[in-house]
């Protein structure tokens, strides 16, 4: 090759810093996901060990989402939503298909609890509804 040619040949150039800023993203992504291990981790302690299930707190469970649609219960901090009156209707029902498939076979506690849940739901659930009906007039 002339003089000439060894000029206009591409010159390769090898990047060593490469290496190292690959490196360093390597560890940066190490160190994240140790504090995400770290921070699920700590969560699960302060939460400490769920319950035992049973019927008060599937009965529960569905009160609250049912609470929630109506707007009657919130969470701090949160902005207040409308009320969703047709997953609140859609709770309150899976309770009472609750009650319907396990009527005679509930203690009279658990009766109690599901038939005071489901009236104090029912009053909530028309509160609310007239409230809606009539702010939209």
């Amino acid at each position: 090759m002339t003089e000439e040619e060894k000029k206009q040949e591409k010159k390769i150039i090898v990047d060593e810093d490469w290496k190292q800023q690959a490196q360093k993203e390597k560890e940066i992504l190490a160190a994240q996901e140790k504090n995400v291990k770290e921070k699920d981790q700590h969560e699960r302690k302060t939460r400490g060990p769920l319950p035992k299930g049973n019927f008060a707190a599937l009965v529960s469970m569905l009160t609250t989402q049912a609470l929630f649609a109506l707007g009657l219960l919130e969470l701090k901090g949160q902005e207040k939503r409308r009320p969703d009156l047709e997953l609140a209707s859609y709770n309150i029902n899976m309770l009472e298909v609750l009650q319907e498939k396990t009527k005679n076979n509930l203690t009279k506690e658990e009766e109690k609890v599901l038939d005071n849940t489901l009236s104090e739901l029912r009053m909530g659930y028309v509160t609310v509804a007239d409230n809606v009906s009539s702010a939209k007039r």
